[in-house]
């Protein structure tokens, strides 16, 4: 199996962030076998687009909520990765089991956070 698991659906709290709050976080390498994806279903054309990243991040984004790892976006960057026979993602990471980042997201108006 390539995902730890195929989820449908976000479990993890609403945290607002937008494409200028994913680029403060800096990218690392996950593995695809530690990632749970949020969309069941994907999009063949998108996953065989060759410029499907051109108007977006370059990086996955993963949430990683009560120590599991969500794959929010990125999902066909991600299988590409596997059909290439690669098992890591390059990917940036919201940690929201950090007390920190949570304590940010409940106390400011707009709902984002930085880390």
């Amino acid at each position: 199996m390539i995902f730890k698991a195929v989820g449908d659906g976000r479990p993890y709290p609403e945290h607002g962030f937008g494409p200028a709050d994913w680029a403060t976080c800096a990218p690392r390498q996950i593995r695809l076998a530690d990632l749970i994806t949020t969309k069941r279903t994907l999009d063949l054309e998108a996953l065989l687009d060759e410029q499907s990243t051109f108007y977006g991040d370059l990086f996955a984004h993963v949430v990683q909520w009560q120590k599991q790892l969500y794959l929010e976006d990125g999902l066909h960057r991600a299988l590409r990765t596997a059909l290439h026979g690669r098992p890591v993602l390059h990917a940036r990471i919201l940690d929201l089991d950090d007390p920190a980042i949570l304590a940010r997201l409940s106390t400011t108006s707009t709902g984002v956070a930085r880390p």
